[in-house]
């Protein structure tokens, strides 16, 4: 059974910094083509990939919206994707997300099976 499992959100203000856990218990990525995905729901948004990560490779890809603030990275081993975000914006809020699938990198989020609680981010001063 595959349980994906967000920590470290929190309140931050603009200009600050936080990072995001996803622990993937029980996947195991059978192919070089597994990625490993960060999503966020703004208010009133609909969800939205921002940053993905080929876990074998490692390749990266980013939302313009976070490209050179964010930085995603996996531990193979601990089955761990995290997300490092900087230069946090108000409009970085969100509900952030993490999903996995097997097949490939996508931000359509319709196309992920597995994915975690959520953990919240908030950017006020």
């Amino acid at each position: 059974q595959v349980q994906l499992v967000e920590s470290g959100g929190g309140s931050v203000q603009p200009g600050g910094s936080l990072r995001l856990s996803c622990e993937a218990s029980g996947w195991t990525s059978s192919s070089n083509y597994g990625c490993m995905a960060w999503f966020r729901q703004r208010p009133g948004k609909e969800r939205e990939g921002i940053a993905s990560i080929y876990y074998v490779s490692g390749n990266t890809q980013y939302d313009d919206s976070v490209k050179g603030r964010f930085t995603i990275s996996r531990d193979k081993a601990k089955k761990v994707v995290y997300l490092q975000m900087g230069a946090l914006k108000p409009e970085d809020t969100a509900m952030y997300y993490c999903a996995v699938r097997e097949w490939g990198c996508t931000v359509d989020p319709s196309h992920f099976t597995y994915w975690g609680q959520g953990t919240q981010v908030t950017v006020s001063s």
